[in-house]
């Protein structure tokens, strides 16, 4: 049996879709709370960092809001499962969170 075939008959474990729901929900509200404290509505002009922070955040939302329909769309095949792409969406929308607050800490 090789690895493909092997990967392709393991299941996600019980309780991941739950737990990718709240997680990204949880990250998302981080990402809210930045935006919040980091300023939006400071007056003053912006630079390009500033754009560079509020674009790297808006994708990281959307990749965030978008697991919860990843995960729960239904699939045609019993076997086939979006959890896998849910994780994938989850890590990047949380990467990209947390590279818009370290540059706008850091910048």
């Amino acid at each position: 049996m090789n690895l493909q075939t092997r990967e392709s008959n393991m299941r996600a474990p019980t309780g991941s879709v739950t737990g990718l729901c709240s997680a990204s929900a949880t990250m998302f509200a981080v990402g809210m709370a930045f935006l919040g404290y980091w300023g939006v509505y400071e007056q003053g002009p912006w630079h390009t960092v500033d754009y560079v922070v509020l674009v790297l955040a808006l994708i990281g939302f959307a990749a965030l809001g978008s697991v919860p329909w990843i995960v729960t769309t239904p699939v045609a095949e019993e076997d086939a499962e979006k959890v896998g792409t849910a994780r994938r969406a989850m890590a990047l929308g949380t990467m990209l969170i947390w590279l818009a607050v370290g540059i706008a800490v850091f910048a």
